[in-house]
């Protein structure tokens, strides 16, 4: 690759560690042990608690060179959250909002599925990763087209299910855990506290449905083109 190819190709953002770091470990210890009126307080401490994920994502889509969708839909919930804590509305707004997204995004699979575009393709069938071109040739050969867009229909269902699961925890945790006032140091260690307990509760159990989603195309691959899916794969 060239010296100029490679100035222009985006850079990619931070990994998982970075990701666990910033936008849980970080947020969730200042939220958690220096909001109280020694430290920074409870106005200030949820300021520079949700400061860093906001701009951790700022910097990660400047990275990517391009917007990613995901990335600006963190950024939105994290400024929504300080948005509704800061006003000092009622905490059940949070929940709705904690639900509310992956709600929306497990809707939008859902309803993708009857159009021409599923968003399955984006989770899933990435052409970045799959050739797909390569992909529906081998399926065409042994006339599995017809069943492999059933199997991807089936994993459509399985992604929205995920987000949706998603949404119920979300809504859960957030109400059983944010029980005091916000704009009080009690109200950010009760933040800080869900922001912990996100990703057991949350992300693994919708992870695992995803997860198990992929597997079940990618086996489907497998078995519908007898072919191992590595030779379906995009060269780096």
């Amino acid at each position: 690759m060239s010296d100029s190819a490679s100035q222009t190709k985006p850079k990619k953002g931070g990994g998982l560690l970075p990701n666990l770091l910033i936008n849980v470990a970080i947020p969730a210890i200042i939220l958690s042990k220096f909001s109280g009126e020694q430290h920074l307080g409870p106005v200030w401490g949820l300021v520079v608690a949700l400061a860093f994920p906001v701009l951790y994502g700022l910097w990660d889509l400047k990275q990517a060179g391009k917007v990613n969708f995901f990335s600006v839909l963190g950024v939105i919930s994290v400024l929504l959250t300080g948005g509704i804590a800061l006003l000092q509305l009622d905490a059940s707004y949070i929940a709705i909002k904690e639900a509310a997204i992956p709600g929306a995004i497990g809707l939008a699979v859902l309803i993708s599925q009857y159009t021409p575009y599923p968003l399955v393709q984006k989770f899933i069938l990435n052409g970045e990763i799959l050739d797909t071109d390569k992909l529906y040739q081998a399926l065409a050969e042994r006339k599995n087209t017809v069943l492999f867009e059933r199997k991807l229909t089936q994993a459509g269902y399985l992604v929205a299910a995920s987000f949706f699961l998603s949404s119920v925890l979300n809504y859960i945790l957030a109400k059983v855990i944010l029980v005091s006032p916000p704009g009080t140091t009690a109200f950010n260690e009760e933040l800080g506290r869900m922001t912990w307990l996100s990703y057991p509760v949350i992300v693994l159990p919708s992870m695992l449905v995803l997860f198990f989603a992929i597997w079940f195309i990618f086996s489907s691959i497998s078995k519908l083109t007898g072919r191992e899916l590595d030779s379906f794969l995009n060269q780096p």
